[in-house]
């Protein structure tokens, strides 16, 4: 009898995603392992257990983790399911580290192999392996729907012979990938797209996807990014300049969908409420950080707030999975393209190097301990959560020298270039 990868349903009542489809279950399979989908893992996500047993997978129960060598989730799990772990059980999910130093702890003293998918390295070898990538593209585009059921009035501009219906007007601030699909998106569905993002190679990108690109273009701007591909956090003094041209755009904007995020930090201020204040009744702002504390001030995490001047701010949670059967399918894929690297091929038996690079960037715990560099001290502490650090403000509020920032910072709007690569850096 082979290993045994055990799929759970989540237990998050946010969370409708599951990690496997019938197709993974197949190619798991074809590795060796024997596949375990609780009843009900998939109902959310519109697969039915039926599907996962003509895949080959038998439908047991949440207990039958007991005998699991490897447990694929969506979520980290939480310590009643750890307590039905074995120790030793390879766990794969999206572990969101980052402040849970506690939950952390735990996964060490359960004693599991546990692999933070967010973590993986944006490299060519772990493109298909990267959940960052596949569930922000879709966050991108459900924003972009979100914003316009909110919105209530047609996007495109439509000529009738009762009269001309305005395009409607949307700012995407942030232009990772979540972001360049909400451009795309939006400009699908016939709307004037403009962007912002402070790494200058988002230039570029925006401009292949036909919207206009909106950035205060000083020397600052132009080393505005890290190695990585990540957004640096911009000085007071740019912050200020930036702010200007910003807050004067959104106030002509329709939806502005905001998608900044710094890795291990919360989100960054991209909109205050000045700005907000200044829009038009009627406008609606998509936060899709909201989870990390949100770029609009007055955003409420699962909540649409809905602002003294008409005004909607939307915080949804769990932005992929209101697209949970389409972010199912490619999570499943990350997690499968990943496991197939920890697999012998010979033995057919999981064989976790723990030099390849992929295991040492995504390894969290191991063998009783805390293993990743960036989280070594959480075993120390198991049971003190950290205080929250407040959002420092990216973009601020534009209210104090307007004439001045003004003066410093005239618009530029890029002219269209050849396509680019995709972005690396916000999700």
């Amino acid at each position: 009898m082979g290993q045994t990868v055990f799929i759970p349903r989540e237990l998050d009542a946010n969370e409708p995603r599951v990690a496997a489809s019938p197709d993974t279950v197949k190619r798991l399979a074809g590795l060796g392992f024997d596949i375990v989908v609780e009843s009900g893992a998939g109902t959310r996500s519109r697969i039915p257990d039926e599907e996962f047993a003509k895949a080959g997978a038998a439908i047991g129960k949440a207990g039958d983790v007991a005998k699991a060598d490897v447990v694929l989730k969506v979520r980290r799990p939480t310590d009643a399911e750890l307590k039905g772990y074995k120790s030793g059980t390879a766990v794969i999910a999206i572990m969101d580290p980052y402040g849970n130093d506690a939950a952390v702890a735990a996964l060490a003293k359960a004693g599991v192999t546990a692999f933070s998918m967010e973590f993986m390295p944006r490299i060519t070898r772990a493109q298909s392996m990267d959940v960052l990538s596949s569930q922000a593209n879709l966050a991108g585009y459900q924003a972009v729907i979100d914003g316009a059921s909110e919105y209530d009035r047609a996007l495109p501009m439509m000529m009738t012979a009762a009269g001309t219906v305005p395009a409607a007007k949307v700012f995407i601030m942030g232009v990772g990938v979540a972001g360049l699909q909400a451009i795309a998106t939006a400009r699908r569905l016939g709307a004037v797209v403009t962007a912002t993002d402070v790494r200058p190679a988002a230039k570029e990108q925006v401009a292949s996807l036909g919207a206009k690109f909106l950035a205060v273009e000083d020397d600052e701007f132009k080393a505005a990014e890290t190695a990585g591909g990540y957004a640096k956090e911009m000085s007071k003094e740019y912050q200020a300049k930036q702010a200007a041209l910003t807050a004067e755009h959104i106030a002509k904007q329709d939806i502005v969908i905001t998608t900044a995020l710094i890795p291990g930090r919360p989100a960054p201020k991209l909109v205050s409420a000045a700005m907000v204040a200044s829009m038009k009744p009627g406008s609606v702002l998509v936060d899709l950080a909201v989870e990390r504390g949100g770029n609009v001030e007055g955003a409420e995490a699962g909540k649409v707030v809905t602002t003294a001047n008409n005004v909607k701010i939307v915080g949804h949670l769990n932005v992929p999975g209101r697209v949970a059967a389409s972010a199912s399918l490619l999570y499943a894929k990350n997690l499968f393209a990943f496991l197939e690297t920890l697999v012998d091929k010979t033995t057919k038996t999981l064989a976790i190097n723990r030099d390849d690079d992929l295991v040492k960037a995504t390894m969290l715990t191991d063998g009783g301990k805390v293993v990743h560099p960036a989280f070594a001290k959480a075993d120390q502490q198991p049971h003190v959560e950290p205080a929250a650090i407040p959002a420092t403000t990216m973009v601020a509020d534009a209210s104090a020298k307007p004439a001045a920032a003004k003066k410093a910072a005239p618009k530029k709007l890029a002219a269209p270039k050849s396509p680019s690569s995709k972005s690396k850096g916000i999700a």
